[in-house]
């Protein structure tokens, strides 16, 4: 496995390429054009110039996250073949720079979504959290000013402002598309996709998501086990891949995140490991990445993931905010380096066990 880091820019993030080189063992940056409007195409000269900065530091940069959908694909309208040309052609200005892995989603309207930035831990640090009953009487407008007064005047991966500002048009746009509509403007969209990325030697992966169930009577299709059945079916190629975020779909019990690893792994050249605390109406917070902090069992994902030798990407998901570190709600430093050495930590004892159980 190598082990990576999501960075959001050296003008957009408050954490340097200088910091992140000091986390041990940690090989590539995960990366995006974070200024790019959704639905352009990502140009020659703007890649170059932020893979070339990562490489100066010695990082690999073959993980885009995330070359976001329009919603135009998503909905189906008229207006879908421009952007999935522009799709396709930033797919393959990515492979010209070397990008293997392409990280996206197919949630409508929002992207991940949280009701409180900095909920607070009972040791003291705070961190992402999910009110679920807030939510269902919650107007969607709300949560988006909740979102940008929590954002350090940093734009919020997955929050873009051109679509914000028109957000009561888009309810109306998807009024008519239901979950079966939605999985028809997937399977349109991946196999439109998916030649060009089989051309390019980039995979497909598609993020869950979060959290993995409706919210605003907005469809949700990348759910659980028989999400992955159902895409697979859609289109079979190696190309057409998932990112598996064992806190975005373990974010429902429904899910039991250690069977799904096991059983999908092959399928996941990206890994998004993160743990979280689901309470009984549904809520959840997001916790440390120690196994007993949580309902997912990283000890068991790494040790499943190190007897079948992974050979993909992972990085540590959302980490606390630690020790008044000002930073974009869920990715400071300090708790997702503990993470990825925790990680690190699982891996390395787990491959140590298997070289001792073979050497007899």
């Amino acid at each position: 496995m190598e082990m990576t880091f999501r960075w959001y820019g050296k003008d957009n993030d408050t954490i340097s390429l200088e910091e992140i080189k000091q986390i041990p063992n940690t090989t590539g940056i995960v990366w995006a054009l974070h200024d790019k409007a959704v639905g352009d195409i990502w140009e020659k000269e703007e890649i170059e110039k932020e893979v070339s900065y990562i490489k100066s530091y010695g990082f690999k940069a073959n993980i885009v996250e995330s070359v976001n959908v329009h919603e135009s694909i998503k909905i189906g309208n008229s207006d879908r073949e421009l952007y999935i040309e522009n799709y396709k052609k930033t797919i393959e200005n990515l492979s010209a720079y070397g990008v293997e892995v392409i990280c996206y989603n197919f949630m409508p309207v929002f992207d991940w979504t949280r009701t409180d930035m900095f909920h607070p831990l009972n040791d003291g640090s705070t961190a992402l959290y999910f009110d679920y009953d807030k939510v269902k009487n919650l107007d969607p407008q709300e949560l988006i000013e909740t979102v940008s007064s929590s954002s350090n005047n940093l734009t919020m991966p997955g929050w873009e402002k051109e679509k914000l500002d028109k957000i009561n048009e888009l309810f109306e746009a998807y009024a008519d598309v239901d979950e079966e509509k939605l999985w028809q403007n997937f399977a349109y969209f991946i196999n439109a996709i998916i030649p060009t990325a089989e051309r390019c030697g980039i995979k497909m992966a598609i993020h869950p998501d979060d959290p993995p169930y409706s919210i605003f009577n907005l469809p949700r299709i990348i759910t659980g086990a028989d999400s992955y059945e159902k895409m697979f079916k859609i289109n079979n190629s190696p190309n057409n891949a998932i990112t598996l975020c064992t806190g975005s779909m373990g974010a429902s019990k429904d899910n039991d995140m250690t069977e799904i690893v096991k059983k999908y792994h092959k399928h996941a050249p990206f890994l998004h490991l993160r743990n979280v605390n689901i309470y009984d109406n549904g809520s959840f917070i997001e916790t440390s990445h120690f196994s007993k902090d949580g309902d997912i069992n990283l000890t068991k994902i790494m040790k499943h993931l190190s007897d079948s030798e992974y050979q993909g990407y992972i990085r540590p998901d959302h980490g606390r905010h630690l020790w008044n570190e000002n930073c974009r709600p869920g990715y400071g430093l300090y708790d997702r380096a503990l993470g990825i050495m925790y990680l690190n930590g699982l891996w390395d004892a787990f491959q140590l066990e298997k070289e001792e159980k073979n050497n007899g």
